[in-house]
């Protein structure tokens, strides 16, 4: 393990000075990046410790608890119906094209088995299982993309210093040194790569030191190291900002882009891949009192307002204490998925339409498709503001004429009735 350390060390000092700024991305990386944008569809898990006490993930500093008291929940986490094959099953089932699995989140406690920590899932508890191995497999079988998150703060260890605004009541007294944490986080971060081969690294916390200016995160090293290593590995960080030098993807947490509803993604839209990631109920992690799950139709709208802002939707799954994923997620995995039997072809491959987001709805392209998702009209009729020529329009489903006429500054689709399906799709042939 020393070994590792040092070698892993002289990596990092060959590649510090590298400058991220002048990043310029592999063609793997480039390829994968189409891919991401292609998939369109993927859903978040956040499990770990903290489903035990089933009030979110943030229970630790929400309440102040002590961090060695918190440890000890790990003794008695045993998810006995935790089956790799009925997740991966029951997500491919909605649409989703990928995973991203918490594998560290801010509580520090691991969800693999990592050399690098005891308090991990097969060291320090009874049930001694690597799920993210089983995880990665199941999805490799699949054929189900897995993307890594991994959390830069930590509510734990006492070398994650100086603390951030967060943590700050866990009872950590005595403090180590930045260096050792930051080493710590690569060699977790490098094992990840090579022993699960994530197609993408989801980073959350650089936010928790946003007061403190001169605080260094030491991304360009860090991001340098993982594309080394990985090429293709795309990396995303959730710091609400505009894309640091040596990301590949944007992300938006809770809101649309270009929306700021939530008050965390008011940052510009890039020219690199979009993500939004959103819960499928009021939170992230598994919490028993919060069976306030939205609609069918309000997570398939939520999905095409993403695609037909040229963005991804990574939606949330908490999974239970017992390693099964709530019921009432399963059931709505299940009709999202009925739905993108139909209409998957209307979202995936597509990129953002011609026409920006409207009140009515939002429109997707793929090359001379373009696909008029109408969400909400009471109207018989829909002006399009659209310079492009159309050959034909027809209703997505089943492939009827929709009539239509060349109006000043657009096209009007006269549809013969008020559109009250979930997504009523128009399907319109550009010349």
């Amino acid at each position: 393990m020393k070994k590792k350390i040092i070698i892993l060390g002289m990596l990092l000092l060959s590649l510090r000075g590298m400058a991220q700024e002048g990043y310029v991305p592999a063609p793997e990386n480039l390829e994968a990046r189409k891919e991401f944008q292609d998939n369109k569809f993927g859903i978040f898990l956040h499990w770990g410790l903290y489903s035990m006490l089933a009030q979110g993930e943030w229970v630790m500093t929400n309440q102040n608890l002590n961090h060695l008291e918190y440890r000890k929940l790990a003794s008695g986490f045993y998810p006995s119906k935790f089956n790799a094959a009925e997740w991966v099953a029951a997500i491919k089932a909605s649409g989703a094209k990928y995973i991203c699995f918490t594998t560290r989140h801010h509580e520090g406690f691991s969800m693999w088995d990592t050399q690098y920590s005891d308090y991990n899932i097969v060291d320090a508890t009874p049930f001694q299982r690597d799920v993210l191995r089983e995880l990665a497999d199941e999805c490799k079988k699949q054929g189900i993309k897995l993307h890594l998150y991994y959390s830069h703060l930590d509510w734990d260890r006492e070398d994650y210093y100086p603390l951030g605004r967060t943590g700050r009541g866990t009872g950590r007294t005595t403090h180590g040194e930045w260096k050792t944490y930051y080493q710590f986080m690569n060699n977790q971060i490098a094992e990840l790569i090579k022993n699960y081969d994530p197609a993408a690294l989801w980073f959350d916390g650089w936010w928790d030191h946003d007061q403190d200016p001169d605080f260094d995160w030491q991304l360009p090293e860090q991001y340098a190291m993982i594309h080394q290593l990985k090429p293709s590995c795309l990396i995303g960080n959730n710091h609400h900002q505009v894309p640091f030098a040596g990301e590949d993807i944007q992300i938006f947490e809770r809101d649309l882009p270009g929306e700021n509803k939530a008050g965390l993604s008011g940052q510009d839209i890039s020219p690199l891949p979009l993500e939004t990631c959103e819960t499928m109920n009021g939170m992230w992690g598994y919490k028993i009192v919060d069976q306030n799950y939205k609609s069918v139709e309000t997570l398939i709208h939520y999905l095409v307002k993403a695609a037909g802002r040229n963005a991804n939707l990574l939606m949330n799954v908490g999974p239970q204490p017992n390693g099964e994923l709530p019921e009432a997620a399963v059931e709505r995995l299940k009709a999202i998925g009925e739905w993108m039997k139909v209409y998957g072809e209307t979202i995936y491959g597509t990129r953002g339409g011609d026409i920006t987001p409207k009140d009515w709805g939002v429109t997707t392209r793929k090359d001379n498709k373009l696909y008029v998702h109408i969400l909400n009209l009471a109207d018989q009729n829909l002006f399009l503001p659209l310079t492009a020529k159309v050959k034909k329009a027809v209703v997505f489903k089943d492939q009827k004429p929709v009539k239509f006429k060349k109006v000043e500054d657009g096209i009007l689709l006269e549809l013969g009735q008020i559109p009250d399906e979930v997504d009523y799709v128009v399907e319109l042939t550009l010349k």
